[in-house]
């Protein structure tokens, strides 16, 4: 049974109960049933269905072996169909609606406040349903919660599900009663009603060393764990259901906390769309292979040509919208949005790496600058000083936003792919995006009609500027490796790992985790095995770039301390 929750490949039973649903609850809200239907719909799950779904559906269930999970989506995805406004979910091919918003001119400063301000998509939950959450928690969180006082209670909620605070913001202080929900994560906007909605920093806005930054890969994040929470309390307490609490059933948003399965987020939703991007459900969503991929650094975009780790993607606008293409924003709604996501690439383009902000022995430094010129730079770039070192003299309770002060010198990086064959690394997601796919990004909108490349068979993957490497762990595409220690010592890589909330490991330079053979036992809870990295898994396979092989001892530890200079 482990293997069967943990295990990504069987998706041609996700894929069945995917088309099924999807034709289902699309039928249904056509048929526009009747609210008492609804109503009694939602009553029978809360009765009979809610302590099925206490044991969650993950990737790897199949519908033989769990014929009522299988039901239950179906049931639940109905009643989303009807009750979620989707009023424009079925536009025509049209030729009417202009495709060019209005390119008045845009700002980082805009970008910023628009990511901060405005909803693109549908809100995941309200603050009543955050401050219900730990009802469904297992011992001891459940317990610890209930005594704490309420700002602690903010404090675990956060750290359960891998929250963000965000830097600019302090909790709200008004009221005991409001401190639990107070301001919203770093990751999320909220309503004058109340409502969290989520935004791109919810995967781009984390924490290192315990400070957070936007831009920042979110390391922490349980974001499966969060909507199996959510779904369970809301249908107990018999709400309609969100988006991703509906979808969790069955397509897994992630398989271990810190990674996301977002590459099929979008593939799914694009299927439903036309050239154009109007919207057709009567498509249907292709053979897909869920992965986790760890999120990459906001700083690094504007060194690079192309997006993704494969780099098939143009450094464009557009495709950022990939992720709001839920039917319900219709494609006028989708046109409308196109400057305030030329504003967000600004944003992301302006983005500036942290400084190190712990000792650096510049003298070994020094030494690993000559490694790294001779055995990296072909591939990751030329960083001359790094960071220089007048620009790193700051006192230590320095916040993280203000060490991306720091000059650094300059910076000349020429992307390049590395062939599979080559870097070895896991390949899982170069395999799960398909040249249809990638074609119907290079066909479309979102490429503007190929007038921006798209690479519909890439070599391999791309290898990343390492601008602020150190505070991006963990590595490689897909996070499987948690200090740049272990990247450079490829036979002492964990099979298993564990991070800690806030700790920062200054002699390997990268996550505090602790290391394991195998997963430990008596870790049954889907909630718990999340928090550990399994690199057994498909698609998480630390194995590969094995190029510092080459290195001696003493050049291994010169790079290393280098590359906290970049």
């Amino acid at each position: 049974m482990d293997e069967a929750v943990a295990d990504l490949d069987q998706r041609e039973d996700h894929q069945l109960m995917s088309r099924l649903c999807t034709l289902l609850a699309t039928r249904l809200f056509r048929a526009m049933l009747a609210g008492l239907l609804l109503r009694a719909m939602l009553a029978a799950l809360s009765k009979h269905a809610l302590p099925i779904l206490n044991t969650p559906l993950t990737s790897g269930m199949s519908i033989q072996r769990h014929p009522a999970n299988f039901l239950l989506a179906w049931a639940v995805l109905l009643i989303a169909g009807c009750l979620t406004s989707m009023t424009h979910a079925s536009d025509s091919p049209t030729v009417s609606i202009s495709q060019q918003a209005n390119t008045q001119e845009v700002t980082a400063e805009d970008g910023y406040r628009i990511l901060k301000s405005k909803p693109f998509l549908p809100a995941d939950f309200h603050d009543r349903h955050l401050e219900q959450l730990w009802t469904v928690w297992p011992e001891p969180w459940k317990t610890k919660y209930a005594q704490a006082a309420p700002r602690e209670k903010r404090q675990l909620l956060f750290s359960y599900y891998g929250l963000i605070e965000d830097p600019q913001q302090k909790s709200a202080e008004s009221s005991e009663e409001q401190v639990v929900s107070g301001t919203p994560a770093l990751g999320y906007l909220k309503t004058e009603s109340g409502n969290w909605v989520m935004t791109c920093l919810a995967c781009h806005g984390g924490k290192v060393a315990g400070q957070s930054q936007a831009g920042l890969p979110n390391s922490h994040f349980a974001l499966q764990t969060l909507a199996e929470d959510l779904r369970q309390v809301k249908l107990a307490n018999k709400e309609t259901l969100a988006h991703l609490e509906t979808a969790s059933l069955t397509i897994p948003l992630n398989v271990t906390n810190g990674t996301t399965n977002s590459v099929i987020f979008g593939v799914i939703l694009g299927t439903f769309r036309r050239p154009d991007m109007s919207v057709d459900l009567a498509r249907t969503v292709p053979p897909v292979i869920h992965h986790d991929v760890d999120a990459p650094p906001f700083w690094n975009v504007k060194y690079k040509t192309s997006l993704y780790c494969d780099g098939f993607a143009p450094r464009y606008h557009r495709p950022l919208m990939q992720f709001m293409l839920l039917p319900v924003n219709g494609q006028s709604t989708i046109y409308s949005w196109e400057n305030d996501f030329r504003a967000i690439e600004k944003w992301i383009e302006s983005v500036e790496a942290p400084a190190y902000p712990f000792p650096i022995d510049d003298t070994l430094a020094a030494s690993g600058r000559s490694v790294f010129e001779k055995n990296c730079a072909s591939c990751h770039g030329n960083y001359g000083q790094g960071t220089l070192v007048s620009d790193r003299e700051f006192p230590a309770d320095t916040p993280l936003n203000a060490l991306t002060s720091a000059k650094r010198d300059v910076v000349k990086y020429e992307q390049k792919t590395i062939p599979i064959g080559d870097v070895a690394t896991d390949p899982v997601r170069l395999q799960a995006l398909t040249a249809t796919h990638r074609q119907w990004m290079k066909d479309g909108w979102m490429s503007d009609y190929g007038n921006h490349p798209v690479i519909i068979e890439p070599a391999g993957y791309v290898a990343p500027p390492l601008v602020g490497i150190w505070a991006s762990a963990p590595y490689f595409h897909n996070g499987s490796v948690p200090t740049l220690w272990h990247v450079l010592h490829p036979e002492n890589r964990p099979a298993v790992w564990k991070r800690t909330e806030n700790g920062y490991d200054t002699n390997k330079v990268g996550l505090e985790v602790e290391e394991f053979g195998r997963l430990p036992t008596g870790i049954k809870i889907p909630a718990e095995r999340r928090r550990y990295f399994e690199t057994k898994l498909k698609g998480k396979s630390s194995v590969g770039h094995d190029y510092p092989n080459a290195l001696t001892a003493d050049e291994k530890k010169a790079l290393l301390e280098y590359l906290k200079t970049l």
